[in-house]
């Protein structure tokens, strides 16, 4: 524990003015970032009598060992530089919301020449129309497929979309009448956007106007008898009304907002945002946090507001945004959201009327989730620390593992051999902290010396962020590999109490003996076998057998499981980049393009290997030096015979992509 006089700034060394600091631990990593109008004022606060500060607030000043600071002109500038430090370093002691699940999306990919309507989860992507977030997928599919009758949008992946053009007719959707099959050309590119724009039109809340031009168009088909053409357009007109019922109206002057509520107590707060656009609510979503730090519904607010808005931009930020409570900086908020939407923004607290009593819902939202939420870490934090302690009691250590790393080698008969690791914390998983590895000291297949190699390389990282940060002096050859001085978490820095490897007694031996190599006596090892689910420890002849029911058991599984599954999809990846090489990659200066227009005009390799060099000057963009060196390329690469399937007697064409498999 360090004595905050010790990192104090002297008098007058702070200046008066707008800015962000940084506190950092002994190891450098940054544990907790702020902002403030007057850099001086704040940081003073700071360090006072100990017995005057927040709890949390003397746990965050005594496990740092050092301040630092950024001087800006505005505080809106200190309001971005702020929410880029803490998306960058993730400190410890700041609150961060965490989504607690991935939210689908309704998308239409305006980017693409024939727009597809489909569900989408994860980083919004540009040029791609998003509406939402919902709570549940089927909620979009059962919207998508009333509205298909009125806007039949292609909806079809892009490769089921190619197989089509290439069959000549549509697909099912095509023939019922809920998709326009632009794959064969029903409607042209033009009139298939123009649908696709509707349709967003249609979900943005601009309602009345097509509801009310198909009402038209069934009266006057109705007037001249054409009674199917009326029916038609009647279910029509019903299938969108069934849609707008999933969305009642809740404000009735066709409000953009979006409402914000917490419910919060001492250890954690929960938030939930509900979208309302064009007065009905098209989207919701909600967060749980830790209130690691001392902070009011006030400073609450503000980091929701960050963590909503930061990524954001256009339409995707409303007119309005309604919070129970104004950010300490409402002004610099307000001018840092109008910069994201491009133009003015509203942030206030309701006080009576409509938008008051929806906010009342969205309140009673947050505190059901963060009742939800209580109720469920109990339980999980009472198994987690059962499972920590059984596997402290069966492998002898002094103390939980609080921090575990697991090990797993994988390869496919030798070839592209890579290892995995994953970490996991308080019994639960960093994906962050994830790496993966290329064996590089030999070639072929042999485990235990790979699992060597790779505690080896691990561990050479985490002596050498030691050294370089002056806790440890280093041995005779430490690697210094490019790492920033920066204080970011996403390294090599932090050790754990227990290394776990997928395998027996000998990959256990290879861990054991990589960390006594390096110096290491203070991490654990053990390995888990999968035939029998017995855990192997070094020097011991005989392994540990847990009982199947016991907590420690099923973590140590589901931590080797997740090594393992990283693994195998790491070689898989690595396995098909090979596969899709082609002969026409080793032709110098030729590019990707005219090895597709190559490939487009003779149809595949094979056909262009038995083309003559006069034949391939006539693509487009092939010169006659290039086509020589296509030709070489292709003679070096040429298979000795046709492959033949053993099976089925047949013989095993060349792909289109160049090679065999």
């Amino acid at each position: 524990m360090a004595d905050p006089s010790s990192y104090r700034p002297k008098p007058g060394q702070i200046p008066d003015s707008p800015g962000v600091y940084r506190f950092r631990d002994e190891h450098r990593r940054v544990i907790y970032v702020g902002k403030a109008k007057s850099l001086r004022q704040r940081l003073a606060s700071y360090f006072q009598d100990l017995a005057n500060l927040h709890p949390r607030t003397r746990t965050m000043v005594t496990t740092a060992a050092s301040v630092e600071w950024t001087v800006v002109s505005t505080e809106v500038e200190a309001l971005q530089l702020e929410y880029s430090w803490i998306k960058e370093y993730d400190p410890r002691f700041n609150v961060k919301y965490r989504d607690d699940k991935s939210y689908p999306y309704l998308a239409v990919t305006l980017n693409e020449e024939f727009p597809r309507v489909q569900v989408m989860r994860g980083a919004k992507r540009k040029g791609v129309r998003y509406f939402g977030p919902y709570g549940h997928a089927w909620a979009i599919r059962e919207t998508v497929d009333l509205m298909l009758r009125v806007f039949p949008v292609r909806t079809c992946s892009a490769g089921v979309f190619r197989n089509h053009v290439q069959k000549g007719r549509p697909c099912l959707l095509g023939y019922i009448g809920k998709c326009s099959a632009p794959c064969v050309g029903r409607v042209t590119p033009e009139e298939h956007r123009e649908l696709a724009e509707e349709f967003c039109d249609f979900m943005a809340g601009r309602t009345g106007t097509y509801i009310r031009r198909l009402e038209k168009q069934m009266m006057a088909a109705a007037e001249e008898m054409e009674y199917e053409k009326a029916a038609r357009l009647r279910d029509d007109i019903g299938a969108l009304k069934r849609a707008l019922e999933k969305n009642a109206v809740v404000l009735a002057d066709a409000t953009d907002a979006d409402l914000i509520a917490l419910a919060e107590d001492e250890l954690e707060a929960a938030v939930q945002i509900f979208h309302v656009r064009g007065g009905r609510v098209r989207g919701q979503r909600g967060w749980v946090t830790d209130k690691v730090e001392n902070v009011d519904t006030a400073g609450l607010v503000e980091h929701a507001l960050q963590q909503l808005y930061g990524e954001e931009s256009g339409d995707a930020v409303p007119k309005e945004v309604l919070v129970p409570a104004l950010p300490e900086d409402t002004g610099a908020v307000t001018e840092w959201l109008t910069g994201r939407r491009g133009a003015a923004v509203s942030l206030r607290v309701p006080q009576r009327g409509d938008k008051k009593a929806l906010m009342e819902t969205v309140e009673r939202n947050a505190l059901q989730a963060l009742g939800l939420h209580k109720t469920k870490r109990a339980s999980d934090l009472t198994t987690r620390s059962r499972a920590l302690e059984e596997i402290a009691e069966a492998l002898g250590l002094d103390s939980a593992p609080l921090r575990i790393e697991c090990f797993d080698i994988s390869h496919l008969q030798g070839e592209d051999v890579v290892a995995s690791m994953v970490v996991f914390e308080d019994g639960l998983a960093r994906k962050s902290e994830y790496r993966r590895f290329q064996i590089k000291g030999f070639e072929g297949q042999d485990d235990v010396r790979s699992m060597h190699e790779v505690i080896t390389r691990r561990f050479k990282r985490y002596l050498a962020e030691k050294d370089r940060t002056g806790e440890w002096i280093g041995g005779d050859d430490p690697v210094h590999e490019a790492l920033e001085d920066d204080g970011r978490p996403k390294k090599f820095a932090y050790p754990p109490q227990l290394v776990v490897v997928d395998g027996g007694q000998p990959q256990v031996a290879a861990a054991k003996r990589a960390l006594d190599e390096l110096g290491i006596d203070d991490v654990a090892v053990c390995g888990l076998a999968k035939r029998l689910e017995e855990v192997w420890l070094p020097h011991e002849d005989d392994p540990v057998v847990l009982p199947r029911s016991s907590e420690g058991l099923y973590l140590l599984q589901r931590v080797r499981d997740t090594a393992h599954d990283f693994a195998i999809r790491y070689q898989r990846s690595k396995r098909s980049k090979r596969i899709r090489t082609s002969p026409l990659d080793a032709v110098p200066g030729l590019g990707e393009t005219r090895k597709q227009a190559l490939i487009k005009h003779f149809g595949s390799v094979k056909r262009l290997r038995q083309a003559t060099i006069e034949q391939i000057c006539e693509v487009p963009g092939m010169g006659r030096k290039t086509a020589e060196s296509v030709v070489v390329a292709l003679a070096q690469t040429a298979p000795p015979a046709p492959a033949v399937n053993t099976a089925t007697g047949e013989i095993i064409e060349e792909s289109d992509g160049g090679s065999t498999t």
